[in-house]
């Protein structure tokens, strides 16, 4: 039997590489002559920077950079074996994990950090980046990581403006005439799984605000900042934020449009061309996935739906291993799973699978799959 593991990570508890390993140990426990195949995938957010640098068999770079608030933050990044690809997170530089939840602030918050790893890319001569730009703690349309490679904002008398979301709305004017002299260079491609407009009820700080620690004024002065920052864009750069994916990252993807020139691209499927994973899932009799949690937004172009989409393509059941499933096992079975298996049950507390990962994906995958055809 010909098996293919390709999870995303469980957040918070093992990456997709460990993931993968420990469903491969639970396979060969009852199944020691399984040719298996593991393609540890992401979807642009966490991780992924990471999986393609190993890919592309490369290496990593640490250097200094401004945190969210500003304070000094060790960030890093890949660059492919042949010098000429840098894989960059902004949520390395720029995350919402890098702060405490009672520091979290939108307002205060800035995107220069992931600027900094882009121009210490740009001065090793990479010409091809790749932004993820999931996980982000800011709102600043990246006029922070813009203003890392030159980009000047100005209010109505001509002050710089420091680069958070509250000073948004202030802007009047943008300055390109310091702009870093390789920037035209390079292909810049951001991925993101998100499709939320700029501004509005769906855009960036309605939706996304909050969990970044705004309060209801705080995300009307966002808006109206974001808003106001698609006129200077036109007006200035001659380039329009109305696309879906502009609200990513707090507004970090009309800013990749705009000052990087950037190509959007829906991170899990640049993951799967990346990865050959169409033609691997065609020589496949069995394909296991698996992500930290299951609900409804797991099925809304996240990793295990595409994974489903091409495996329905090709005919080959799909099953899936997560931390928790919070969708009844006749609705997955409606969207493409034939079997979900969870390491939280009656007897398992979700303390319990976070904290023995790994240990517990081997035993229950071993248990889900004895009865299955071909086993």
């Amino acid at each position: 039997m010909n098996i293919l593991i390709c999870p995303d990570k469980f957040k918070g508890s093992v990456n997709a590489k460990e993931v993968c390993n420990a469903v491969r140990n639970g396979l060969l426990a009852i199944h020691p002559d399984a040719h298996i195949e593991s393609v540890p995938l992401a979807d642009g957010g966490e991780g992924t920077c990471d999986l393609l640098t190993e890919w592309s068999e490369g290496s990593h770079i640490e250097i200094e950079v401004h945190g969210p608030l500003f304070s000094p933050v060790k960030a890093r990044y890949g660059i492919s074996r042949e010098n000429d690809t840098a894989f960059i997170e902004m949520a390395r530089a720029s995350g919402l994990t890098l702060l405490k939840p009672e520091d979290r602030d939108p307002l205060l918050a800035t995107s220069l950090g992931t600027g900094e790893m882009i121009a210490d890319a740009l001065d090793r001569n990479v010409k091809k980046i790749i932004l993820g730009i999931g996980g982000s703690a800011t709102n600043d349309a990246g006029m922070g990581m813009a203003s890392a490679l030159g980009y000047v904002f100005c209010d109505a008398e001509g002050e710089i403006l420091k680069p958070i979301g509250e000073n948004l709305i202030h802007l009047r004017y943008i300055r390109t005439d310091a702009v870093h002299p390789l920037l035209k260079s390079v292909a810049v491609t951001a991925l993101c799984d998100v499709t939320n407009p700029l501004y509005g009820p769906d855009g960036a700080a309605h939706v996304y605000g909050p969990q970044k620690g705004a309060g209801k004024q705080a995300v009307e002065l966002l808006d109206a900042g974001l808003r106001n920052f698609r006129r200077m864009a036109h007006k200035y750069l001659k380039t329009s934020v109305d696309f879906p994916g502009a609200g990513a990252a707090g507004g970090l993807g009309a800013g990749c449009r705009v000052f990087l020139n950037a190509t959007m691209e829906k991170g899990v499927n640049y993951i799967i061309r990346k990865t050959g994973l169409q033609e691997k899932i065609t020589h496949a009799d069995l394909i296991i996935t698996g992500e930290g949690k299951i609900d409804q937004q797991s099925f809304s172009g996240k990793v295990i739906s595409e994974v489903i989409r091409v495996g329905r393509l090709a005919g080959k059941p799909v099953i899936a291993i997560c931390g928790i499933c919070e969708i009844p096992q006749e609705e997955t079975a409606s969207y493409g799973l034939r079997k979900v298996i969870s390491l939280v049950d009656s007897h398992t507390t979700p303390e319990s699978a976070i904290q023995n990962a790994q240990a517990k994906i081997s035993e229950r995958i071993s248990e889900a799959c004895k009865n299955l055809p071909g086993f």
